[in-house]
């Protein structure tokens, strides 16, 4: 069981972010389930991630130290979400490879269009 009920970024550009996580979560198995007006929400199941505008009305900004990390069934697929990421436009935080926390972590990072600091894992050996 998830300790999340979701979990939310912020956008300045909804149809960017839209047409971004579209394209970068598929490659992890994640589609898009459903729109709002000024959100969209992604899951597996049902929806579990969401980007949206700010309910305040001032503009998005990203949390400086956070991350959000999402689960890669492959390493290919650690590979295609950093490919598929850079693409369109994100920047580079951490080209895939393993990671020294423990023996099988393998990963990649960047920081989607409005700088939220995103990354997958995959735990399988090889």
């Amino acid at each position: 069981m998830s300790i999340f009920t979701h979990v939310v970024v912020g956008t300045n550009d909804l149809e960017r972010a839209r047409a971004f996580y579209d394209v970068v979560l598929q490659t992890l198995g994640i589609k898009r389930v459903m729109n709002l007006e000024t959100a969209s929400l992604w899951g597996t199941e049902g929806p579990e991630f969401m980007v949206t505008k700010p309910g305040n009305g001032l503009p998005s900004t990203y949390a400086n130290g956070g991350t959000i990390s999402f689960l890669a069934p492959t390493r290919a697929a650690v590979h295609a979400f950093h490919e598929a990421a850079i693409k369109y436009g994100a920047k580079d935080e951490g080209q895939p490879g393993p990671r020294q926390f423990t023996p099988t972590a393998y990963a990649a990072y960047v920081r989607d269009p409005d700088g939220n600091k995103i990354c997958t894992y995959c735990f399988a050996p090889s």
